[in-house]
């Protein structure tokens, strides 16, 4: 079983990567993309009395539709906004380097999973009002 295993692993290293033997790369335009997806993402983590730590993960980015128009009744507008926003997050936590005496070295963080268009919630994201 285990040498079926190995010849397996061997065999998936060595097929061409995409279509003749190339990676496929990206055809979407991020300039004019409507839609919300998970994208690699890099931050600087920091906490006071540890060394920052620069993580790369997986995050929302994207653009969703909205729009407002006139209506002859109160609240004389209707509306419809959607954020790209977290559908689903795996919490990830590392241990920063160098912290000061009694001072906890964790750091938690989120990683996008799936992401959606969707109404803005304030319990996992900024939302803008004004």
């Amino acid at each position: 079983m285990k040498l079926q295993c190995v010849i397996l692993a061997t065999l998936l290293l060595l097929l061409p990567a995409g279509r003749g033997g190339k990676p496929e790369s990206s055809a979407i335009d991020l300039r004019t993309f409507i839609g919300c997806a998970v994208r690699e993402f890099t931050f600087l983590a920091k906490k006071p009395g540890c060394k920052a730590l620069r993580i790369t993960t997986d995050a929302c980015w994207g653009r969703c539709e909205t729009w407002e128009r006139p209506i002859l009744e109160p609240p004389y507008i209707e509306s419809y906004h959607r954020v790209c926003t977290y559908n689903e997050t795996k919490l990830v936590t590392v241990m920063l380097a160098k912290c000061a005496p009694g001072v906890d070295p964790f750091y938690t963080y989120p990683v996008a999973i799936r992401c959606d268009c969707d109404i803005c919630s304030t319990a996992t994201t900024e939302c803008e009002t004004a």
